[in-house]
């Protein structure tokens, strides 16, 4: 698998954690992902990688260290925003730990850019 098909997956996969959590709205959609708003969810592109969602960035500056992990989501307004939070953190890190076994815990960070 190659770097970026690997860090397509991993991406999708955080995605997906995080959009299953209990308080999470939505993954906010940076500018990259509105110009590609014509393209459906989970499509690939002409190389055959799937386009990366949107609201999750992950870097791993030098290689072998920790994974990187920003995300920016709305959260609804009827949960604690630090609890939804916290949940966002565990459900990352779990699902990190399950795909990347034996790698160093991953440094995230979480923006909440909105309420609804």
């Amino acid at each position: 698998m190659t770097d970026r098909a690997l860090r397509t997956t991993l991406t999708g996969e955080i995605a997906a954690a995080v959009e299953s959590v209990p308080g999470v709205a939505f993954l906010r959609p940076g500018f990259g992902g509105r110009l590609r708003s014509a393209l459906p969810r989970g499509a690939s592109t002409a190389d055959g990688v799937r386009a990366v969602p949107s609201g999750v960035r992950l870097s791993r500056p030098d290689g072998a260290g920790p994974w990187r992990v920003e995300i920016h989501l709305v959260a609804r307004g009827q949960l604690r925003t630090l609890d939804v939070v916290r949940a966002v953190v565990r459900a990352t890190e779990e699902r990190l730990a399950g795909l990347l076994p034996g790698q160093e815990p991953p440094k995230i960070t979480v923006t909440v850019t909105g309420l609804v």
